[in-house]
């Protein structure tokens, strides 16, 4: 009775559910794939990676639901390291056009973090600037067109374009591991929000979430996903 994890928003559990609507039952929220229990640049990154991933492969995402549950914080730092970290991610296998647009992203938050870090926002992180290393012609266009100000000033913050480029850019790269990517990316940044959480040990940033081991959350969902 219990449906498979699958694209898009539902109405309801019989119509299906997606990655958020499941940790929206398992916080005791209303039915939605925009929970308040969740980060929302990260719960938006997981609704990415739930749509992106191959019809084959979701199922394997299920075990990370209950770890998004209570895991959110007003700290904009979290905004920058998990547009960071999904940018530095895909680099590597977009193509050419998305790569221009993920450098720009990638020296946009550096800088941002630049501040947090005691580091002059002018100097990158060592690992951003390896990685930047790694795509030069999109590295020397991005720094091209911060330098002369085409972005003019920041109102939003860039992290959902980043990761709307990032995440189908990796579905789409032409590499073979586009689910194990995508999956390690989402794992990836949970636990960073699990580290930035318990670093700067502030409960009163965090949402109160149901004690709830990673192995059972499937026979809790079992009698409203029965409905």
């Amino acid at each position: 009775m219990l449906p498979m994890l699958a694209r898009g928003k539902h109405r309801n559990p019989r119509r299906g559910a997606c990655f958020m609507e499941l940790a929206s039952y398992l916080a005791g929220e209303r039915w939605s794939d925009r929970p308040a229990c969740t980060h929302p640049l990260l719960a938006h990154l997981a609704r990415l990676v739930n749509d992106c991933t191959s019809d084959a492969a979701r199922p394997r995402l299920a075990p990370l639901i209950p770890s998004v549950i209570g895991l959110t914080s007003n700290d904009p730092r979290w905004n920058h390291e998990i547009a960071l970290l999904a940018a530095l991610s895909a680099l590597p296998v977009v193509a050419e056009e998305t790569q221009r647009a993920l450098a720009v992203g990638v020296l946009s938050v550096d800088r941002m973090l630049g501040e947090t870090d005691g580091r002059d926002p002018g100097t990158p992180r060592a690992t951003t600037a390896a990685a930047l290393d790694e795509v030069p012609l999109a590295a020397a266009w991005a720094r091209d067109f911060v330098a002369h100000g085409v972005l003019g000033p920041v109102r939003y913050h860039p992290g959902p374009v980043i990761l709307d480029f990032a995440v189908p850019g990796i579905a789409m790269a032409c590499v073979t591991d586009t689910d194990d990517r995508l999956r390690s990316l989402l794992s990836s940044a949970i636990q960073m929000c699990q580290d930035l959480a318990a670093a700067h040990d502030a409960p009163d940033r965090r949402v109160s979430a149901p004690s709830l081991e990673p192995d059972r959350w499937l026979d809790v969902c079992a009698p409203v996903l029965a409905r």
